[in-house]
């Protein structure tokens, strides 16, 4: 026996003890099943001799150093060798079935009932009665049975055979488990594009892609649109650096992206220091204007506590609008959602002549929501493609309906 090719690996990992359930492949999965399908011979298998004669032992093990086989570890007895199993993994058992402390049919019946070692196979080797040996062994789950005195050509067929078949049955495993891994990296990278593509776009309508729909555009009856755009960052970012700049933008637009979550409204996108939502779509509900007005209210909450947290001088105008879209997907590569239609270009207008630190509205949404808000008349404005409108500022709620304060956290 040749201790310096104990390190040899062995046919497959995880089929003794200690190695977990199914035994983890490890980094090298390719290198072992291209290092199993080259030892077609079984040269390098792990195998462990037991048998209480040392002589008997000591000869089994020369003559399987004679046949091409290295990598031998010896055990005196059938607790010795479960010992052994369980620390370290074997391609193949020879086993003797008459010793002291623990006979071969223990030692086989424990292996066979262990999930983690009765794939390890078993050749026993006895002088007791062949027959009845035999098919004890067999029924026990052995591989093989050879009788005492062994005949080395036999031998050497039973063990080549055994082998043999265990390459096979842990090439199987490998390529199953390889199989299983591709499987579960598939199913990563397809929950990682549909959370990407929940990123981009409402739930519905990326199930209504995914489901094979190649134009998605719908009109809605009536939504509530709001703009908001950062009063002075245009002359702010002239004179900050990328990196702070980037962190504040992303720090309040996070704390708008968490209101619009808490309230069911859908964010379509921001344009630079402009952000952008919508209430009432993809799905339709019928009070879209006072939760967008509400979010408006948050929303100013919002930047003052960022600016009490960072100590600065954030404004940001607000303007809401409330009537019919079309909304759609546009883009094959590039996928985004959008709203088009005059109530997004009048939103848009009404915010652009707001006033900061203020929340402006069309009289569609001040309609909508008066029963619920407190407003005061702006008057009559000219927004540019639109002509003459009626606008109202949003100053909160009516005393009867104001709500439980909400809490509101920067970064």
């Amino acid at each position: 026996m040749n201790p310096e090719d104990d390190n040899k690996p062995t046919f497959l990992v995880g089929t003794g003890g200690g190695h977990g359930a199914t035994g983890p492949l490890a980094a090298d999965h390719a290198a072992r099943i291209q290092s199993i399908t080259a030892d077609t011979q079984g040269k390098s298998a792990a195998i462990l001799v037991v048998d209480d004669s040392r002589t008997l032992r000591k000869l089994l093990a020369r003559s399987l150093e004679q046949l091409g086989y290295r990598n031998l570890t010896e055990a005196a007895d059938g607790r010795e060798a479960l010992e052994l199993v369980a620390r370290q993994e074997f391609d193949l058992i020879l086993l003797d079935l008459e010793m002291p402390v623990m006979n071969g049919f223990e030692v086989l019946a424990t292996l066979k009932g262990d999930p983690l070692l009765r794939g390890v196979p078993v050749i026993v080797i006895s002088g007791q009665e062949q027959e009845e040996g035999a098919v004890r062994c067999i029924e026990m789950g052995a591989e093989d049975y050879l009788p005492k005195p062994y005949n080395p050509v036999l031998l050497r067929a039973r063990i080549s055979s055994s082998l043999e078949k265990k390459r096979l049955r842990d090439l199987d495993r490998l390529r199953l488990h390889e199989l299983q891994l591709e499987k579960e990296m598939l199913q990563i990278e397809k929950e990682k594009s549909e959370r990407l593509l929940l990123n981009i776009l409402p739930r519905p309508i990326a199930e209504r892609l995914k489901g094979g729909e190649r134009t998605i555009a719908d009109n809605y009856a009536s939504v509530t649109v709001l703009f908001a755009d950062l009063v002075g960052f245009t002359q702010l970012s002239s004179h900050t650096q990328p990196e702070q700049l980037v962190t504040m933008l992303n720090e309040i637009f996070t704390a708008f992206d968490r209101l619009a979550e808490q309230h069911g409204l859908e964010k379509i996108k921001t344009i630079g220091d402009s952000y952008m939502l919508v209430g009432g779509l993809p799905v339709a509900r019928t009070d879209h204007a006072v939760v967008v007005s509400q979010m408006a209210l948050e929303m100013l909450e919002a930047i003052a506590v960022i600016n009490q947290a960072n100590r600065s001088e954030f404004s940001i105008r607000i303007g809401i609008n409330t009537g019919p879209v079309v909304a759609g997907i546009i883009g094959r590569k590039k996928f985004s959602y959008d709203l088009w239609g005059a109530t997004v270009n009048l939103a848009s207008r009404i915010e652009a002549a707001g006033q900061a630190g203020r929340v402006h509205v069309s009289a569609s949404t001040y309609e909508a929501a008066r029963e619920r808000f407190r407003f005061s008349e702006r008057g009559v404005i000219t927004c540019k493609g639109v002509g003459e409108v009626h606008t109202y500022f949003l100053h909160g709620h009516l005393a009867h309906d104001a709500p439980a304060a909400t809490a509101v956290t920067a970064g």
